[in-house]
Order: C-alpha cells, then sequence, then structure tokens
C-alpha cells in the first residue's frame, strides 16, 4: 500500500522571508499524515534567506538529524554546544525537554537549504547530545547510503529511535530497490528530480508512505536525490 503527500498539499509557511514546507501537519486533526508516520514525528524542508533561522516546534523534546543541502548553518544551545553543519552534513541531536537550541543560516547574501527530520523521543531518557558527519557525493551517488541507525552502521550516526534513514543521488534510469523487513515501513522523500515508484510519478516534494510491502522499488526518471526512512510499521488510521 502506498499512501502519497504531494508536494502542494504540504504545509507551506512564507514568514520571516523563509520558506518552510511541513509535510506532516500536527495542527490538522484531520490530516491523516498529522502524527506523522511511525517513529517519523517530522520532514520540514526550508529554504532560509540570509541570516535566516530554522523553524522551531513548541515541543523540543525529541531526536533530530538535520541535513544541509546547500548552504552553511551555524547552530547553538543552551548546553553550551555551538558550531556549523555544511552542505552534505548531517547532524543528530538529542533536544532534552527545557534545553533552548537554534539553527540558523551563516551567510549575510546566499540562502540555504536544509531538511530536519524529527523522531518521536524513545521511551528510554539519553543525555542531550550531537553527533555530525559529512556523507559526500561519492558515497551517496548511485544507490542508499546509510546516513543515521541504530547501530551506528557502516558508521553512519546512531539513532536512539528504531529508524534507519537512508540517502541516494540517482543517475537517469537508475533502479534502486530496498527491502522491507515484515513490520517495516518506509517513507520516500523526493528533495530533487523524478522518481518512479512502481506506476506513480513523484516530483521533488513529495513523499509516500510504503506499508503492507516487501520493498521500496524506484526507478530515477531524471537525475535525483532522495531521502528513505525504515521505520516500525503502523496502520493507516484513514481522513
Amino acid at each position: 500500500m502506498i499512501n502519497v503527500r504531494r508536494a502542494d498539499a504540504r504545509h507551506h509557511d512564507p514568514r520571516r522571508r523563509r520558506q518552510v514546507w511541513w509535510t506532516f501537519g500536527p495542527r490538522d486533526r484531520t490530516d491523516r499524515f498529522a502524527d506523522g508516520f511511525g517513529a517519523i514525528e517530522a520532514l520540514n524542508e526550508s529554504r532560509l534567506p540570509p541570516r535566516g533561522d530554522v523553524p522551531r516546534y513548541a515541543r523540543e523534546e525529541a531526536e533530530i538529524v538535520t541535513y544541509v543541502r546547500e548552504g552553511t548553518i551555524v547552530y547553538e544551545d543552551s548546553m553550551g554546544h555551538s558550531g556549523v553543519i555544511r552542505a552534505g552534513e548531517f547532524q543528530r541531536m538529542i533536544a532534552a525537554l527545557g534545553a533552548r537550541h537554534s539553527e540558523a543560516n551563516a551567510s549575510r547574501a546566499d540562502w540555504a537549504h536544509v531538511f530536519q527530520i524529527r523522531l518521536h523521543r524513545p521511551a528510554a531518557v539519553f543525555e542531550p547530545g550531537r553527533e555530525q558527519r559529512r556523507f559526500s557525493a561519492a558515497d551517496r551517488r548511485g544507490g542508499l547510503c546509510v546516513v543515521a541507525s541504530p547501530d551506528a552502521q557502516r558508521g553512519s550516526l546512531r539513532l536512539h529511535q528504531d529508524a534507519r534513514i537512508y540517502s541516494a543521488l540517482l543517475e537517469s534510469g537508475q533502479h534502486v530497490v530496498h527491502e522491507l523487513a515484515p513490520g517495516r515501513a518506509g517513507w520516500l522523500h523526493i528533495v530533487h528530480g523524478e522518481v518512479a515508484l512502481g506506476d506513480l510519478l513523484l516530483i521533488a516534494g513529495d513523499g509516500a508512505g510504503i506499508t503492507i510491502e516487501r520493498a521500496v522499488s524506484m526507478i530515477a526518471r531524471e537525475d535525483s536525490e532522495i531521502l528513505l526512512l525504515d521505520v516500525a510499521e503502523q496502520r493507516d488510521r484513514g481522513p
């Protein structure tokens, strides 16, 4: 079963010059994806003007993976951590209740393109912290590169939630298959380009939840970039 969230169905927030698209809409209780998808609480795409800040949630407690596609992001928090995330880098952060944190475009002249994936905080309590790594275009070209996982597979960021995050840069015509173990589901997000998922054509900004399937099989219709999340399966609650 495939449930599609088209790019233009995302919640768009154009305030403060920044452009933000929310794949899941927690404020809209008629949205079947209001509570996310499995372990995924949110998947946000932001285009930030010079010095523009990444949007924050009212409830900050979560495990957050930030991917900077273009530009440089500066961050700081009330725990005394500060630094930068550059294009091609992924960062995993555990945000604690009551701790303040912020991320913003470091440039005074150029826009930044950023994705944030918020995972529901696991039941166990973990110390707040950050981990960061660069995954080059060569690492991600032609197939699925694991960038975050519970067992830090292949040098990926270590997650405390039951999820695996993959990134891929695909050339036109490339076919990629990701097998789903029993009880697992996938969320595919098109960062750039066009991808065929079965009989469906997905374009940049589109997302699709894949449940009760043995695999996610996709073909790039043009040079494309994707994010794929493998999570525990959830039942479709309907609209």
